[in-house]
């Protein structure tokens, strides 16, 4: 409202400022228009007229947003009003009703005074939070087992970790080890680490079989073929102790059954120096013959 009323004003100062230059004739046959030019702008007084009309039409405005505002804002009033009357009414009803329920609960229950009610309540309350208690001491419990089982498990892998590394380095070392004696005790570290652990054991008798304890190194072959009964080096490993100690016919049972689980076993029986002596027993000559005929087809 504020800016058409500055767009009116402005108008009025240009109109006043400026000077019209354009004439305006008056058609007339009888008449010379060439000697009759008209001085003043005739558009003037209409303009000055509409630009009252509209400040008028504006002051009208104004009063009748006034008079709306003022009506708006007395309708809200009087809304609020009937709301807190309201509002008060209905608490109040509700105030006597629950009265009305406690009073009728407390007669069919048989509750004769405060105290009553006081100590029905703390009862009921305590009884309450003792399931609570209980339940949330069982559900806490449980948890603690779990972070324990999860915590130990943590452990027990970190461990694990650790020992993979170290049992790996010790691996390393008795690959490089100068004598039989050094070796004996690097497989004794790993199986202290892991004391199932095949490999070490089969190796460990073999070593045992290089200084000539062959009855330790069959022992150790058949802890080792009870951990894994499908392991090949450990047949092959007690076949060579079993040579040694010229139980040839097991012997060639134990080289059978290594090879028959892995085939590559097949070409390493002739070079195997523990085999030696089993060259006279026919039951190992046989079983080179197949051995022959296998790599020859």
């Amino acid at each position: 409202m504020q800016v058409k009323i500055y767009i009116l004003i402005i108008s009025i100062i240009i109109l006043n400022v400026l000077n019209p230059v354009q004439a305006v004739y008056t058609y007339n046959k009888n008449l010379d228009l060439t000697e009759m030019p008209i001085k003043k702008a005739l558009y003037k007084p209409f303009i000055e007229r509409y630009i009252l009309d509209e400040l008028k039409m504006l002051r009208q405005e104004q009063q009748q947003l006034k008079v709306d505002f003022a009506e708006k804002v007395a309708n809200a009033r009087l809304d609020v009003s009937d709301r807190a009357i309201r509002y008060t009414a209905d608490t109040t009803t509700n105030i006597f009703y629950i009265i009305t329920i406690a009073a009728t609960l407390l007669v069919l229950l048989g509750w004769r005074s405060l105290q009553d009610v006081r100590d029905n309540i703390k009862t009921i309350t305590s009884k309450q939070v003792s399931e609570l208690t209980q339940k949330y001491e069982k559900r806490l419990s449980i948890i603690e087992d779990k972070a324990r089982i999860r915590s130990e498990q943590i452990i027990s892998t970190q461990q694990d970790i650790a020992n993979t590394n170290l049992i790996h380095s010790l691996w390393v070392r008795s690959g490089i080890a100068k004598s039989e004696q050094e070796k004996i005790n690097i497989f004794d570290e790993i199986l202290d680490l892991a004391p199932d652990d095949i490999e070490a054991l089969t190796y460990k008798a073999d070593t045992l079989l290089d200084i000539g304890e062959d009855t330790w190194s069959l022992s150790l072959s058949n802890r080792a073929i009870e951990i894994d009964d499908k392991y090949a080096l450990a047949y092959w490993q007690r076949a060579c102790a079993k040579a040694k100690l010229k139980q040839h016919d097991d012997a060639v049972a134990d080289i059978k059954l290594a090879t028959d689980l892995t085939d590559s076993l097949k070409t390493e029986v002739m070079n195997e120096v523990y085999f030696e002596n089993l060259k006279d027993n026919k039951k190992y000559q046989v079983l080179i013959g197949k051995f022959g005929n296998v790599e020859n087809n």
